[in-house]
């Protein structure tokens, strides 16, 4: 299971420590994780992700009175590795459809 989330105080002029704080939390917990500019995204089973993400939610509350968290995850019951799995088959596709493209065009890449 893959979940990505996003967490942020209100209340409060910068997210930037808050933040740091939930990402910590990521990072501690032992589970595959990757942050970007707009997510932090987990891999582990229901218990696991959904722990982490209350861990992590309640260490960005600390920074403000209230706080927003956007959830999304794939559920996908028998496959691991897909934080990076999902990825890799994205670029195998953009090559093969790169390649399809040059051979169409007859123009080298």
């Amino acid at each position: 299971m893959l979940v990505a989330f996003s967490v942020a105080p209100s209340g409060s002029e910068s997210v930037h420590d808050a933040v740091a704080a939930a990402v910590r939390v990521v990072r501690e917990s032992g589970l595959p994780n990757r942050t970007d500019a707009m997510f932090t995204t987990i891999e582990g089973d229901w218990e696991e992700c959904l722990d982490v993400v209350k861990r992590a939610t309640e260490a960005c509350a600390a920074y403000g009175n209230r706080v927003s968290l956007v959830l999304k995850a794939d559920i996908r019951p028998g496959h691991a590795g897909e934080l990076t799995g999902k990825l890799d088959r994205l670029e195998q596709a953009l090559q093969r459809t790169a390649e399809r493209s040059e051979a169409e065009c007859g123009e080298p890449g």
